[in-house]
């Protein structure tokens, strides 16, 4: 038995503004220099990956990639410092929840019910 947590951020109007989606977008536009390439990774259609992309900078109201069109050795999409470090506080946020409800679990659940965990 173990718990299982999803973690997300949203606005004053509880729209979805951040969480694993958005993050794996990002990743992988940067794994691959493309938002159509991250696209086709994640199975996500472009429209809706660039739909993302456009409600996470209007919401922090900053640039997270940069897309520089043409066939050129510099053309492509590029994460900016922002976008990285966007990343890196939703994954410490998501690792220090899962960690914190992991502990939790243990301690009300299989104290009480004496029941064993692999692991």
């Amino acid at each position: 038995m173990e718990v299982k947590v999803k973690v997300w951020i949203e606005d004053e109007n509880n729209n979805l503004i951040f969480g694993h989606g958005k993050t794996e977008v990002l990743e992988y536009i940067d794994k691959t220099g493309s938002i159509s390439k991250a696209s086709q990774e994640i199975g996500m259609n472009y429209k809706k990956a660039w739909s993302h992309i456009k409600i996470l900078e209007e919401f922090i109201a900053d640039d997270l990639v940069l897309v520089k069109q043409g066939r050129g050795e510099d053309s492509g999409a590029k994460l900016t410092s922002k976008a990285k470090e966007l990343i890196s506080l939703y994954k410490t946020l998501n690792n220090d929840v899962k960690a914190y409800s992991e502990k939790r679990f243990k301690e009300l659940f299989l104290k009480d019910f004496s029941i064993n965990i692999k692991g």
